[in-house]
Order: C-alpha cells, then structure tokens, then sequence
C-alpha cells in the first residue's frame, strides 16, 4: 500500500547526496526498486483566478497551434488529475502567487487566491517580491488569516473568516532583525513505499534583488541575503535530517531561446544563471519564476559541474510542471529525473488580433476543478459591478510599448493623469510627475475604430493601489533622479515624464553629466529653486533604487493611482494617446 505523510522544518536545513543520473528528461521506468515521486511546480500565478486570454503555442502534428490556457479552476484541475495518477506527489509555488493580480482577487486583497489554492491543496509557496507588495504585516495576514485592516482596502469583505494559507510559505534567505527567517527556511516532506522512507527536502527563498522592487517602508526591518549562499548553507543542515533529495523553489529565472520544454537549456540567461553557478551540487532541482518564462531542462548541458534539472512553469496558471524522480528504494540514491512542462488548456477566447483561439482535441484537458471554480465565481460577481463600470471612450488603444526614448505612450498617459490630479493648489500644486514603468501591468487595449474603456481594464493597467504623493525637492536633486535612470546603460530605469518635463540625454557622456537642458512648461530647471514633483508611494518611498525621492519631505497625499487616471479619462474622452518625445536621446 502506497502512502505519504508530510512533515514541516521550520529553519533546519539541506541534504548532499550524490546521484548519478540518467539524462534530464527521459522518463524513469518503475521497477520495484525505485520509489517514484511527483513534484507538481508553478509560479507567477498573480491572483489570476479566471482564464487570462493567453494562448501557448504548442506543435501538434507537425504543426504549431495556439493553444488557450490558464486559470484557476483550469489549473486546480490539472494538479488534481496528475496527484491522482501519482500517489507519491508534492505541490510547489515558486512565488509570486499574489500581488499584481486581476481585479477579482486584487479588489479583495487577493484572499480569493488563497482561497483557491488552499481548495488546490499544495504544500509549499516560496515567496516572491510581488508577495511584498501591501508590506510584511499583510503577507502576514495572508499566510495566518484574520481581517485586521492594514492597507486601504477593507479586508474580509465576503468573507469574514478569511482562513489565511493552509500551505507553508518558505522564505529562506529573507532574514529579521533578530536572524530568524520571516517565514520557514524549507519544508521536508516524507514519502513512504514497501516500508521505506523517502524524505525530500524543498528549500524556498525569493530573489535578493527583492527591496529594488517593493515599496521599502513595506519591508522596513528585512534583509534579503543571496540567494546560492544561503541554499548553500542549508545542505548540512537538511542531510544531517535525513533528506534524500533536494529541491530549491526560488523566485528568480531566466530566459531560454528554446521551446519550453527544450532539454538543452539553448541559450539560457538571466540572473538565474549566477545563482546556479554558485549553488551546491547536492540539489537535484531548481524550480523557478520571476521572468514569467517556461522551461524545463538540464543544466548541466551548459554547466557539467552543476546537473541541476532546472524547470520555470511561465505564469499565470497556463503550465503546469511535472517533475518525476526515480529513487532507488536500497540505496535511497536518486536515480533518474525528468520534466515536462504539460499546458493547462482552459477556454476559447478571442485574442487583441479577433483571431479565436479554441481549444484542441488533440490536446490533454483536464476539466475544470468544482470546489475552486465556486470559489472563482463568488468573487467575480461581486466584482462584476465595477468590473464593467463606463470609464470613458478612446479613439484607439493605448501601450506600453517602449519607444527609442524608453517611453510609452501609456506610461506618459498614467504621467499626465497623475499630475493633472496634483497640480491644483489645494492637491500639492505640482509642477511634473514622474510614472515607473514596473506599476504599468497592461494595456488598454480598444476595438478598431474607437470604444469605451472600463474600470476592469483600468485596473489590470494599475493593480497595485499605490497612492499618489507630492514631493518638494530642488533642481539639482532632481537632476540626480533623472541622471541616475542612465547610470547602467545596459539597464536603464527610464521613468515616464508627464508633459509638463521634458529633457535630453547624452548617452555618450560620462555618468552624471548625461542629462541636459531639463525644461518645466518651457522654463529651465533652476538648480537652486525647489519644485513640487508627483509620484507614487512605491516610489516614494525609494522603490527601483531611487532613494532620493524617500529623502525628499511630503507636501500632499492620498489619492489612488487608479482614481486618477478614472478621473482624468472621464475628463477627457475621446484622449489621443500622448506622443513620446518629451524625452530627447542625442
């Protein structure tokens, strides 16, 4: 009789054992000596409960088709089907499961999420950054439940016994004042056969690079260590506990050239690269995410030294990674391990072209999860009125396509919004506003010809309910903002100026010295005089590295960056998209 049982470590730690494998991803053949398990991956689920209007494309006889995928009870479906076809099976999240989510979880403080993982039934969520989002308290919240209110959304509104996660969040490398983990370091879980234990260690942590891409006073008190040292240090730890194979779940990625489920990782890069090149031999698996990409390959291809089988399940619930390890049942050695990127094939929807993309017969479909399906439908209607509440009408869409300048024509758009709405006397009187480009999701895509926009499209463009804050600085101060977009040039940080800003820059030019000619409504900037500039609280508070916006005092506050962009369309319907040329590239 095959069983397992689960058993949590809260901040012990890792197993070295050395296996000699086959290849990455050739199937392991049961035989009565090997104990097979499943580990089922995903990550970068961002709240998205209903089927996002993504399509994978797949070959199928010889043949490459688009293929609809994602959503919750789509994805529930799936992980059900493939625990029931492997009794031996673990459910990991490689992070960022909540946080820039779709309106019907991120207008609920993204519990219906939880919610419906919870009703999934998985054992592990490594966070990720965009876990950090409303701050360490509300993450808090979301791992233990209860309704304190601790953003500006009330909590609990259709639930008023919000549960909290009923899986464990791991957090290895995110560190307290006091040197303990917020979150546990890993989780062991035991696996039982023919009277034989099999114990596998899952090690989670987010990226180090996390506190560039939250709102700092959020995770005020935190360390955020690197990433491959601290796995690293956990091996003894977890070995000395009897792990036999060792999983590392972390929110950090890369990008591969080939298909998703390319064994030879063919081109692979990104900053998931540096970690692996310094990770200890003695994991078996990485599964990963951030980049919202899907592989599934053996890194030892590029890297002998380091025969990781390493998988990312791309984002938003429309992959589902199947990961099969064959241990010997004598020896407790991991004999062989595969994996497969398997698309989780949802529903027909019609793509920004009005080209249909339906589902295909030729491809598995697991059906649609009852319990979590429930759960994703109760949220949505009490989403739906605002959902489709009239905004106003645009003659066309509006993208987030950058330009040469590092522009877009909606990044400018959120820029005018937001200075439009401070620049009253009585709203901090400012003179420009400065938009990052992270806090734009998406696109406010238009039927041809001209339509209206509502407050479900504006919302997926702004989930994150920043605020809107004016700041007092000098001219030479935000001289140093602007200089220091460029101080990587192959990196830039190019913040969306409203129209009232407008400059030039000199890449040629040493670093500080490349912008030029700064100019307000026409004027010049004056070093010395101080002006009045709107950001939002993300940056505020020395988000994406700009520290000088955290040091600057306040002058006003308050508004959703939402509200005002609604506000400033419902304004001015019929809004040509802003040009991109209010900064000039030498």
């Amino acid at each position: 009789m095959t069983h397992f049982n689960l058993t949590l470590r809260l901040f012990i730690s890792s197993l070295v054992l050395l296996c000699a494998c086959t290849p990455m991803n050739e199937r392991a053949t049961p035989t009565a000596k090997n104990i097979d398990i499943s580990i089922l991956a995903f990550n970068d689920l961002h709240g998205n409960l209903e089927p996002p209007n993504l399509s994978i494309r797949e070959r199928i006889d010889g043949t490459f088709k688009d293929i609809p995928a994602g959503g919750a009870s789509y994805l529930a479906a799936a992980i059900q089907h493939y625990k029931k076809a492997n009794p031996l099976h673990a459910v990991v999240s490689a992070g960022d499961m909540i946080g820039a989510s779709p309106l019907t979880s991120g207008l609920f403080l993204d519990e219906p999420t939880i919610e419906a993982v919870n009703a999934m039934g998985i054992d592990f969520n490594a966070v990720g950054n965009h876990e950090f989002d409303k701050g360490t308290a509300e993450l808090m919240r979301m791992r233990k439940g209860g309704c304190e209110k601790l953003t500006r959304t009330p909590p609990c509104q259709l639930n008023p016994q919000f549960p909290g996660a009923n899986f464990e969040f791991l957090a290895a490398n995110v560190k307290q004042a006091d040197q303990s983990t917020l979150f546990p370091a890993f989780g062991i879980k035991s696996f039982q056969q023919g009277g034989q234990t099999v114990k596998v260690g899952f090690v989670g942590m987010t990226l180090k690079a996390t506190p560039s891409l939250v709102t700092p006073e959020g995770i005020k008190g935190l360390r955020f260590e690197d990433e491959a040292a601290t796995a690293n240090a956990l091996v003894p730890a977890l070995k000395s506990q009897g792990a036999n194979v060792l999983v590392l779940v972390i929110h950090e990625g890369g990008v591969i050239q080939g298909d998703h489920n390319d064994p030879l990782c063919p081109g692979l890069s990104g900053d998931i690269v540096a970690v692996l090149n310094k990770l200890d031999a003695a994991f078996d698996v990485v599964v990963s995410g951030h980049t919202h990409r899907a592989y599934a390959c053996n890194y030892g291809n590029i890297n002998p030294a380091k025969p990781f089988l390493l998988t990312s399940a791309g984002q938003y619930g429309t992959m589902l990674t199947h990961i099969q390890l064959s241990v010997d049942s004598q020896t407790f050695k991991l004999k062989q391990k595969s994996a497969r990127n398997v698309i989780v094939q949802s529903e027909a929807f019609t793509n920004a072209a009005g080209r249909v993309i339906s589902p295909q017969s030729d491809m598995p479909f697991f059906g649609k999860h009852k319990e979590v399906e429930k759960i994703v439908n109760e949220y949505r209607l009490a989403a739906q009125v605002l959902v489709t509440k009239t905004i106003s009408h645009l003659p066309a869409s509006v993208t987030r396509e950058s330009t040469p300048s590092g522009e877009s024509a909606l990044g400018n758009l959120i820029a005018d919004a937001q200075w439009a709405s401070t620049a009253p006397p009585e709203r901090g009187r400012s003179d420009f506003a400065l938009m990052n480009p992270g806090g734009v999701r998406s696109d406010i895509i238009i039927q041809q010809g001209g339509g209206t926009v509502n407050f479900g499209q504006l919302f997926k463009v702004q989930p994150f309910g920043n605020t809107l804050i004016v700041k007092r600085m000098r001219g030479d101060e935000i001289k140093a903002v602007l200089e220091k977009q460029y101080a990587f040039l192959d990196r830039p940080r190019v913040l969306f100026p409203s129209h009232t800003l407008t400059y030039e820059v000199d890449l040629k030019k040493q670093v500080g010295q490349r912008i030029q000619n700064i100019r307000l409504r026409q004027q010049t900037l004056e070093m010395s005089q101080t002006y009045h500039v709107t950001v939002n609280s993300f940056i505020a508070s020395g988000g994406d590295g700009f520290t000088e916006f955290s040091r600057a005092p306040i002058v006003s506050g308050g508004e959703l960056d939402i509200d005002a962009l609604s506000d400033y369309l419902m304004k001015n319907p019929g809004l040509i998209a802003p040009a991109t040329n209010r900064i000039r590239q030498l």
